[in-house]
């Protein structure tokens, strides 16, 4: 392309708010598409998953559809806030968000109002899936599970762990782990995943329910004790499985993008084609392994029927654990 690429940016919708006082609707911008460049919004702080599949894909993504492709970060509410906003964006597809399962299901279901439905959104695609990793720093004198729940059994909050947001898989992780092993752990709340590893190497939370990038980001300077897969990772084989240790402990992120409701069908497609073709690039492919993503292969009407199928895991969940009483 002959236009410089700019750089990522931490913005709001700047773009969709210039859309709407232009009078742009989703009709006009789907006669051709893309009319200019895309916004592709990650709800977290720089530096975790979201931002890191996100930078891997933006380049191929900016070839492929022949526009630049901003990246830009809106944190807050374990994701909330930039998905309250999307509910508000220009539904021409030049305003996308990443977002991650279960937080856009559990977040309205367990809290009430967070500013927006799970089906105020299209699903353009799921494309990368992480498990569920407890990890102590490094220098910890807990060095297996059960230490560290034997230490937790010391008292209520003896042990505490930090995660990103509130009904995501970190702090489901933790429910579940408290729920399995008859636990009380004092969980903090961050606002994505790059804040909460400094936490932990500040000695300001004792563990962290993270996922495996940060083991490759953060080398030496954390020691995983289990993982929340029903097999071993490959790459991570010496780190035990919670159900080998006797914890029915499973589950992680699923991650995506999503654009408004009212955007049209055929730029949804567009945009999931675009997507398709990059990920079946061995270059990318070897990024998301190099950083231990797992990739997945969810279009528009799969996402949709996966997201279906975790509404009602969850709402079991959340029965069965005391979040809806």
């Amino acid at each position: 392309m002959d236009q410089a690429r700019p750089v990522m940016v931490i913005s709001g919708f700047l773009l969709s708010a210039s859309l709407a006082a232009c009078g742009a609707t989703g009709d006009e911008s789907s006669e051709e598409y893309p009319t200019q460049a895309v916004e592709y919004v990650i709800p977290f702080d720089p530096g975790g998953e979201s931002d890191i599949t996100a930078r891997l894909q933006q380049e191929p993504l900016e070839d492929v559809l022949d526009t630049n492709v901003n990246i830009t970060y809106q944190p807050g509410a374990g994701g909330a806030l930039a998905w309250s906003e999307l509910t508000r964006a220009t539904p021409d597809g030049h305003t996308i968000a990443g977002f991650n399962l279960p937080h856009i299901i559990a977040q309205p279901m367990a809290s009430g109002d967070v500013g927006y439905e799970t089906d105020d959104f299209k699903i353009v695609n799921i494309f990368q899936s992480t498990p569920n990793l407890l990890v102590v720093r490094e220098d910890s004198p807990i060095e297996t599970l059960d230490e560290y729940i034997s230490a937790a059994k010391e008292g209520a909050d003896a042990m505490s762990i930090g995660g990103t947001g509130t009904y995501t898989p970190n702090h489901l992780g933790t429910l579940l782990l408290e729920r399995e092993a008859g636990i009380e752990l004092g969980y903090t709340e961050f606002s994505g995943t790059g804040a909460t590893v400094p936490a932990l190497l500040g000695g300001h939370v004792d563990s962290l329910f993270t996922f495996p990038t940060q083991l490759e980001t953060q080398e030496g300077e954390m020691r995983p004790l289990a993982i929340a897969t029903e097999e071993r990772l490959p790459g991570l084989e010496d780190v035990p499985t919670f159900q080998e240790e006797g914890y029915d402990v499973v589950g992680g992120a699923y991650r995506g993008t999503m654009v408004p409701k009212d955007t049209p069908d055929e730029v949804v497609e567009q945009l999931a084609a675009a997507f398709d073709e990059i990920h079946s690039m061995p270059e990318v492919q070897e990024d998301f392994e190099e950083n231990s993503l797992k990739m997945e292969d969810y279009g528009p009407e799969e996402a949709a029927e996966f997201i279906d199928q975790r509404e009602g895991e969850l709402e079991e969940l959340f029965n069965e654990i005391g979040v809806l009483e």
